[in-house]
């Protein structure tokens, strides 16, 4: 997803001041997400609302930017007028929470890292638009306006390239360039799509897959119509961007990798882990904490070692889980009906533990070939909040024998439920939020609860098989080493092989993954840190929960508290949650 859906607060409000209740806030935030929807129109197809299905964000040109930090500081002077202590318990969350919002995005303007480095291997546009126009993602294509819209889509996709261009040759002379190998990764992602004939092309998909209902004159015209959009728009586009990139562009990239290496770089991955963690935490605190993760969760591994009555050390254990034919799949196919079975069995289990299921369910996909060689092993597209459209869980099905079958529960519970599907789907779905917060996200929040979510598995019924619950210690250990290696990219000098070393020597995890995965870290500064972050703190707050109430602390209760308002920032939560655990202790055990 494109980095405007980080920038969540954007506003094109009057300057009059609002009279202080409760109605003008709501009015205020309603106000704050409509203009979002319009400079966001990805965000707005993603939760059904169709009216901007024929725009792409132009996140980014200079007039685009200028609004945005135009907007945001008007909102910052309107949300002034409110008294914050006059306000209820909810409308005073959802200030706190929406006014972090403007500050974050205000202090990522000023960065030109977020605007001169638009193109990489796996998370920009030139990838999610053709999941986009594949006909299987968040585009819907079930009218023939469907179809047209997209067509404007393709528009301004070729003009959205241009001014990448524009950008990345901004960086060029300002010294913002990517690192070299991630672009060599990107040129096979976009050489994909440099089809000679329509039919040969991702896009092409929504015209194989027509609704029944379409008109034949409509179909007649459409398949005109995608055919020339393809061959005289789209292909073109991704071959001005993929030549630009082999031949301009990354012959002046950097052998360095780590952000640190640009102007600004210390400041804005500093930046980058506060938007990340939503804490106060340095670099250095979160790499010594990574340390430390790393070695306590050896330790219970080595208790496990000696369930299994393993002999041999942990990295001699480490090289049986990854080379012991019994832990591989034979086909894509075997995959995903695994993932399935996981599926319906965790599904059976979860009133043992939520009160609030979702009404929205969710696929399980294989990643698609273009792109599955850079993609992570799970990712996860939302429902719509209507459940129309079910959630996505993509399982990368690339290079088996590098995958896993150990690691298969713990990345289902992540993904689907209780992890990302449950969570995403329950916020979505709760209609008396403002719908900032509905359809928000917080990195530590929604990732923290996605790891959390692993470690339910026990309650569930999943890791009965111990090599399975050796996948569940493995996969927290990873998001350990990821305190560790993100750091150590980013502030402390680390290479690419250095971090493929360190993976390496203290992990199970397959040569695929470990390659995906640093180039991932490269390419996207401190998003790995909020996955253990956000897990500790949740946690944290249950251990809490569960010594202060005793008797009175239901697991379901605090679930239904910890999701209810939707993602929050975790300095935002841990009062919240706080505030619960103190009115429970009033209530009779029982």
């Amino acid at each position: 997803m494109t980095r405007v859906i980080l920038l969540a607060a954007v506003l094109a409000l009057g300057a009059t001041a609002p009279p202080l209740d409760s109605k003008a806030l709501a009015e205020l935030f309603e106000e704050s997400f409509e203009t979002q929807l319009e400079l966001d129109p990805l965000l707005a197809t993603s939760i059904g609302d169709p009216r901007y299905n024929d725009r792409l964000p132009m996140t980014q040109a200079p007039d685009y930017r200028a609004k945005v930090e135009a907007a945001g500081r008007r909102a910052l002077d309107r949300l002034k007028a409110f008294d914050r202590e006059a306000l209820s318990d909810s409308d005073r969350l959802s200030y706190d929470v929406f006014r972090l919002q403007q500050e974050r995005t205000l202090e990522g303007i000023r960065f030109a890292a977020e605007h001169l480095l638009p193109v990489d291997q796996r998370r920009t546009l030139p990838v999610y638009f053709a999941q986009l126009g594949s006909g299987k993602s968040l585009h819907p294509f079930k009218t023939a306006k469907d179809y047209d819209d997209f067509l404007k889509r393709a528009d301004a996709y070729s003009v959205w390239v241009d001014q990448a261009i524009v950008s990345m040759r901004e960086g060029m002379r300002t010294g913002y360039v990517q690192p070299r190998v991630l672009m060599e990764r990107a040129l096979p992602v976009l050489a994909a799509h440099l089809v000679e004939k329509p039919e040969d092309s991702l896009f092409w998909g929504p015209i194989t897959a027509f609704p029944s209902e379409l008109a034949e004159a409509d179909k007649e015209r459409l398949t005109a119509a995608y055919r020339k959009a393809i061959t005289a728009t789209i292909v073109p586009a991704y071959r001005r961007l993929h030549a630009f990139i082999r031949d301009e562009y990354l012959p002046k990239c950097r052998d360095t990798v780590g952000v640190d290496a640009l102007p600004d770089g210390k400041e804005y991955y500093s930046y980058r882990v506060r938007v990340s963690t939503t804490t106060s935490l340095t670099p250095a605190e979160i790499h010594d904490l990574g340390l430390t993760e790393v070695t306590r969760l050896h330790e219970e591994i080595r208790a496990l070692m000696r369930h299994l009555k393993f002999e041999g050390d942990l990295h001699a254990f480490f090289t049986y889980m990854k080379t012991d034919p019994r832990f591989r799949w034979n086909t894509p196919e075997e995959v995903i009906a695994d993932y399935e079975a996981v599926k319906k069995r965790v599904n059976a289990a979860l009133p043992r533990l939520f009160e609030t299921l979702p009404r929205a369910d969710y696929e399980v996909r294989p990643v698609e070939k273009f792109r599955e060689r850079s993609a992570a092993g799970g990712s996860y597209v939302a429902a719509s909040p209507d459940g129309s459209r079910p959630g996505v869980f993509y399982a990368n099905t690339y290079d088996l024998k590098s995958r896993s079958k150990w690691g298969m529960e713990s990345l289902s519970l992540h993904e689907g439920n209780p992890g990302h599907h449950l969570q995403l789907s329950v916020a979505r779905e709760a209609e008396s939020l403002p719908r900032f917060r509905r359809f928000g996200g917080y990195t530590a929040y929604v990732e923290g609860w996605g790891l959390y979510a692993e470690s339910l598995g026990d309650e569930l019924g999943a890791y009965e098989d111990p090599y399975q619950d050796f996948g569940r210690l493995e996969a927290e250990l990873w998001r350990a080493i990821r305190l560790v290696v993100d750091t150590g990219l980013h502030s402390k000098g680390w290479t690419r092989e250095q971090v493929l070393d360190y993976m390496s020597e203290n992990s199970a995890t397959g040569d695929a993954t470990r390659v995906s995965e640093a180039e991932r870290y490269i390419s996207w500064p401190a998003q790995a840190l909020a996955y253990k972050i956000g897990e500790l703190k949740i946690r944290e707050l249950r251990m809490r929960a569960q010594a202060k109430l005793g008797a009175r602390f239901d697991v379901r209760k605090f679930h239904t508290e910890i999701l209810k308002d939707g993602p929050l920032p975790l300095d935002v939560l841990e009062p919240k949650i706080d505030g619960w655990i103190a009115a429970q202790s009033k209530t009779p055990a029982g």
